[in-house]
């Protein structure tokens, strides 16, 4: 069974090195919704480093595993592994890839896309589980849109 790679883009106004920056370092401030902890987060970090860990943190200090930093290419692009199985609970021997890319566009601005590929490897719940984190995507790079915007106010 092969599942098509999920694709979300969204445009900013601002160059790479500052979109690439702020996607990463700040996550936890523009990650709309719900995260899989059990408490509401107050950071997700992406460690800036291939091998670096991908996770949230909530008040009380207890972390919660997402994956794992598979290349880090700045400005260019974050290649993350997924290691959330098909109850959304971290398994080290499971891996999915989100790649997010930033792409210089004509106007000064950059192209921000994930990509969410090897869905496949959810086995016979591959289908439903694209199915639900499909709109999850594009609303997450929407609220990166969102919270982008504010800091281009401020800037």
């Amino acid at each position: 069974m092969s599942i098509a790679p999920i694709v979300a883009e969204v445009d900013v106004g601002q160059a790479p090195a500052r979109a690439f920056d702020l996607f990463t370092s700040r996550i936890g401030d523009w990650w709309p919704g719900k995260t899989i902890g059990a408490r509401p987060h107050v950071a997700i970090v992406i460690e800036p480093r291939a091998e670096g860990r991908w996770y949230e943190r909530d008040a009380e200090g207890d972390e919660c595993q997402w994956g794992k930093v598979l290349d880090w290419d700045p400005p260019r692009r974050v290649l993350l592994g997924w290691q959330l199985d098909a109850s959304f609970t971290y398994n080290p021997d499971f891996l999915t890839e989100v790649e997010i890319s930033f792409a210089q566009l004509p106007t000064g601005g950059t192209r921000v896309r994930l990509e969410h590929r090897n869905l496949e490897r959810f086995g016979a719940d591959a289908e439903r589980i694209a199915g639900m984190i499909r709109p999850g995507w594009q609303e997450k790079l929407d609220g990166f849109h969102g919270f982008f915007s504010e800091k281009e106010k401020v800037s």
